[in-house]
Order: structure tokens, then C-alpha cells, then sequence
């Protein structure tokens, strides 16, 4: 993989082994895929590394045939030998720095941000994106800062020399105003992983979050 991909904007779905543990992490890929995502997330903290390395490239094989993307949280091992397109490390992960020297220069690499001085070096440290947020109240994962809210997170996108994957309670409900608020993307997890139909659900996040995109084109 010697050019690096560019993240694609819209809906960057979150495939999660502790959100609906009861489906298999490939069935939900393929369901996400089927939906329309074209930029997945495994993040599967209950999954024997094994196991993992196995179903990552099964996965970015998948995403391959979807002309979809595979990020890997946390692990830069599992990104590397799978094939996946790239990274996402957190505070407590490999630093963006590190992550790079393994992957080298043809893979993504995105970093979690709270605010503008993790973003500026996010940027330092060689990210392609940044995860910001929380923007809304999750209780999918415990996070020790408090939300942003939608002003914040457009003052933000506007200040960033990085695109922006805005992270954390993003459902139907608010997709369109992250969008409108300039997220180059919105990641989703429980929204999509706890829905009785993943891919149609998918589609309508999808259609929400370039409806919001669309109204930030037309009022500028």
C-alpha cells in the first residue's frame, strides 16, 4: 500500500465487538458495508488477538470489495499485518509517531483529540485525522471530559488543519447538525450495532449526515 488513502466524509462506522456481542464483528462489517460505509472502524477490545489478526483481513478484504476503508483501533500490529488501511490510537494507545514508523507512510493513521491543543499536535505528530470529541454524552464508553456540543465542535472544525471525525453520542437524531456543523465525518457505534436492520440504518445515517453536509454548503 505505498499511496495513503483519503478518508472518505460521511458516516465512519464503528464495528464493535461489545456492542451487540451476539452478532459476529464479520456479519456487522458486511451488514455496514452493505449500508453504504466506506470507512469502518474495528474496534474489538473482547476478541483474542488471534482471532482479531484473522478477522481483520478478512474484513479489509471485505472493504477492499466495497472500495470501502478498514481502520484498526488500537492495534498497529493487527493493522499491519491484515492489510488494513490504517490506525486510530487513543491517549493511552502507541503514539501517532510510533504508529507511523510501523505503518509507514502509505496507511492512515487517525488520533483522539479533546480540543485544539490535541489537535495542533495530532497534526505535530503526523495524524491524517483527528477523532474529536466527546461531542454529545455517551455511555458507550467512559470518557474524563465533558461534551463539546455542536458550537464548540464547529468552533473547532474551523480552527483544525486536520479533517475532523467528530466522536461520541452521534445518532439519527443529531447526525445532520454535526454535519452542518463542518465534521468532515461522524463516527457511530450503538446507533448503528444496537439497530434490528445494521445496513438500512446505515443508509439512513448516511442520507442524514450529507443532508446536514448539504445545508453547511448552502449557507455559505
Amino acid at each position: 500500500m505505498s499511496t495513503r488513502p483519503d478518508l472518505p466524509p460521511g458516516l465512519y462506522a464503528l464495528c464493535d465487538d461489545g456492542l451487540s456481542p451476539e452478532r459476529p464483528l464479520l456479519e456487522k462489517g458486511r451488514a455496514l458495508l452493505q449500508g453504504g460505509a466506506r470507512a469502518l472502524q474495528l474496534r474489538a477490545k473482547r476478541t483474542p488477538l488471534r482471532e482479531l489478526a484473522t478477522l481483520a483481513r478478512a474484513l479489509a478484504r471485505e472493504c477492499e470489495a466495497h472500495g470501502a476503508l478498514l481502520l484498526v483501533n488500537d492495534r498497529v500490529d493487527v493493522a499491519l499485518v491484515s492489510g488494513a488501511h490504517g490506525v486510530h490510537v487513543g491517549d493511552e494507545d502507541v503514539s501517532p509517531a510510533d504508529a507511523r514508523a510501523v505503518l509507514g507512510p502509505g496507511r492512515l493513521v487517525g488520533v483522539t483529540a479533546r480540543g485544539a491543543e490535541g489537535i495542533r499536535a495530532a497534526q505535530r505528530a503526523g495524524a491524517d485525522y483527528v477523532g474529536l470529541g466527546p461531542v454529545f454524552a455517551t455511555s458507550t464508553k467512559r470518557v474524563d471530559a465533558p461534551p463539546l456540543g455542536v458550537g464548540r465542535l464547529a468552533e473547532l472544525v474551523r480552527s483544525s488543519p486536520l479533517p475532523v471525525v467528530a466522536i461520541a453520542g452521534i445518532g439519527l437524531g443529531n447526525i445532520a447538525e454535526v454535519a452542518a456543523a463542518g465534521a468532515h465525518a461522524a463516527a457511530v457505534g450503538s446507533d448503528l450495532l444496537l439497530a434490528s436492520d445494521i445496513a438500512e440504518r446505515a443508509r439512513l445515517l448516511s442520507a442524514e449526515f450529507h443532508r446536514g453536509w448539504s445545508n453547511l454548503r448552502g449557507s455559505r
